[in-house]
């Protein structure tokens, strides 16, 4: 068993009244987060899963769309659903730092206070790798960022391989990282239009014949996707989507 469900799919700007970036795996001994956008928190109540059972977090950057909702995962886990096992949380160098401080500008009482569960901090660079429970996470760096290292991830777990690119714009070198995965999750911001360091649809029409990999999935989704739904040939996202990895398809994966 190895399933993916979108928990939020939209560009920063919460187009159509998504939830910024985040997504639940599943595999019969795990659950991952990747990315924890800041309403994260409320996209895993709304479909009744238990933040507790969240094992970790995988982290693509340090923009606020992408990690903003990590301090209030840690509020939930100190008061509300109470957590005693360690928790993982993956991501860029500077991961630690970044989540910390946030935690505290957010709420100021815990500056100094030691969480009552313990963390495992994890902070990858391009090629190195870690393990969360059953589920192998391996790094590559992505040209989304000047001044700090973002990263594209690739999950393997039962058998299966999910690659998702983080916030990037268009290289030749995810068709690298994609060959072999069962799934892409792919960032795709705009249809046509220019926004730097994100993907445009064209771009990943242009380069489909490319990829050797399963299915492709488009996400971090802006308004301009939106409105062309109707011209685009893969598989867009919606929070809410679930796909079984070992589907052929992802028309037949949808639960």
């Amino acid at each position: 068993m190895a399933c993916l469900t979108c928990l939020g799919t939209s560009d920063s700007f919460g187009s159509a009244g998504r939830h910024c970036a985040g997504y639940l795996l599943e595999s019969a001994a795990s659950r991952i987060l990747i990315d924890a956008g800041p309403g994260i928190l409320t996209a895993l109540k709304a479909r009744q899963i238990d933040p507790a059972t969240i094992d970790g977090i995988v982290l693509s950057h340090l923009h606020g769309d992408h990690f903003g909702g990590v301090p209030f995962l840690l509020l939930d886990a100190i008061y509300d659903t109470p957590r005693s096992r360690t928790l993982s949380i993956v991501g860029p160098p500077t991961t630690r730092r970044r989540v910390e401080n946030l935690f505290v500008a957010l709420y100021a009482e815990r500056e100094g206070r030691e969480l009552p569960f313990p963390v495992e901090w994890v902070e990858l660079e391009d090629g190195r790798s870690t393990e969360i429970a059953d589920v192998a996470v391996e790094a590559f760096r992505v040209p989304h960022m000047d001044d700090a290292i973002s990263l594209g991830h690739r999950l393997r777990t039962a058998g299966r391989a999910l690659v998702y690119t983080g916030d990037t714009p268009w290289t030749d070198d995810l068709l690298r990282a994609a060959a072999g995965a069962d799934l892409l999750l792919c960032e795709c911001t705009t249809f046509e239009t220019v926004v730097p360091k994100h993907i445009r649809y064209v771009e990943i029409e242009a380069n489909r014949h490319r990829f050797d990999c399963g299915n492709v999935l488009l996400t971090h989704l802006g308004r301009e996707m939106r409105h062309r739904r109707g011209d685009v040939a893969e598989t867009m996202a919606d929070d809410g989507l679930r796909f079984d990895l070992a589907a052929p398809d992802l028309a037949s994966s949808r639960r």
